[in-house]
């Protein structure tokens, strides 16, 4: 009951809202399907994240327009919200104004290094293990390790955020000539996730509960778009002081063919003695076929001293309106590290087990 009359005032809110704003819209997507891994059952799940958003704008005058967005995400499968350890507005709530100077916002959300790298991959930046974003695009760079859900006590993922940031102010530069910057900072404010060990080696740092972060965490992104070429570079740098750099490109050979290529770049020296680097690179391509579209890639993920991470994967999209679509993947996965606790520290040791992954569903956007 409780929950039913919460839902009822905001939803209330939100229409109180969008009668002082100009414009208001509600959106979102709910993609869900049946997925398999080799040493798994089968089970309904999903290739995109779901998502339930509301966002608005109001014009000022002179030029200058307000703004808002607030997103959730949510399990189809479930109807519940996506990883309990996570906010409510998981996806971004962010306020600011936008005019000739650009856009400024404040709040949460995806930092502009990961909310333009996903643009140079065939699986669109999806967080499906079948895509390469989370793991190969980004060389597994976590740009909010210290948020609740993001690291457990060995110093590894436990599911939480990795691509966004709290706390933060985010600037989008007008667009000139196709060329376009954006750039985040965060402040050091406590740490959502409790007291944690992060990393490997002497160098693993321990935060308290509540604690600040070490370094105030920044993201930029450069980013070129003019006709069928588009490239990027990036550069963010984590709360443990953990840094990625990236550069990127794609090109339309033709209109139904579209390459594209990345190379990560990521440091983990402040926190890992063990072997801080890590180096990925992945090609890939989509080719349209009338209301489909064919995706392939090939990439590489390298941490230093081990064997290499290698992942092929094959796609494919058929659109049943411009809303909707079917999608039916496939993805083989070498992956190469397993991880052991050494005198209260986590070490690793490579391994070379090999996965298969298979989905099988429907996405629909409205």
């Amino acid at each position: 009951m409780k929950k039913s009359l919460v839902a009822v005032a905001l939803l209330g809110a939100f229409a109180g809202v969008a009668q002082a704003q100009t414009a208001v819209q509600i959106y979102g997507n709910i993609d869900a399907g049946v997925t398999k891994r080799t040493d798994s059952t089968l089970a309904i799940g999903k290739r995109a994240a779901n998502t339930l958003g509301f966002k608005g704008t109001e014009d000022l005058g002179s030029g200058l327009t307000a703004l808002f967005q607030l997103e959730i995400r949510y399990e189809p499968d479930t109807g519940t919200l996506e990883n309990n350890v996570r906010p409510l507005f998981q996806g971004q709530s962010r306020v600011g104004l936008s005019g000739d100077f650009g856009m400024v916002r404040l709040g949460r959300g995806l930092t502009p290094y990961q909310e333009v790298i996903g643009s140079f991959e065939p699986w669109h930046g999806l967080p499906t293990p079948l895509g390469f974003y989370t793991d190969i695009s980004v060389a597994g760079f976590n740009s909010a390790p210290l948020d609740a859900g993001s690291v457990g006590s060995n110093g590894l993922s436990t599911g939480g955020n990795s691509n966004r940031i709290s706390n933060a102010v985010f600037y989008n530069s007008p667009v000139v000539s196709g060329f376009q910057v954006n750039a985040s900072w965060a402040t050091k404010e406590g740490i959502s996730g409790g007291a944690a060990v992060y990393g490997m080696g002497a160098g693993a740092a321990s935060y308290a509960s509540g604690a600040q972060a070490s370094a105030n965490p920044f993201s930029v992104a450069a980013t070129y778009n003019n006709g069928p070429a588009a490239a990027m570079l990036g550069y963010e740098r984590n709360a443990v002081e953990s840094k990625v750099w990236s550069a990127a490109g794609s090109i339309s050979a033709t209109p139904e063919l579209k390459l594209m290529a990345t190379y990560s770049h990521q440091n983990q020296d402040h926190v890992n003695t063990v072997a801080p680097i890590t180096r990925s690179w992945l090609v890939g391509a989509t080719y349209g076929i009338g209301p489909g579209k064919v995706l392939a890639g090939y990439g590489q993920k390298h941490i230093e001293d081990t064997a290499k991470t290698k992942q092929l994967s094959l796609g494919y999209e058929y659109s049943l309106s411009k809303r909707t679509y079917l999608y039916v993947d496939a993805s083989k996965k070498k992956d190469v590290v397993s991880f052991t606790r050494v005198n209260s520290v986590m070490m690793f040791s490579p391994t070379t087990p090999t996965y298969t992954y298979y989905d099988l569903g429907i996405n629909h956007s409205f």
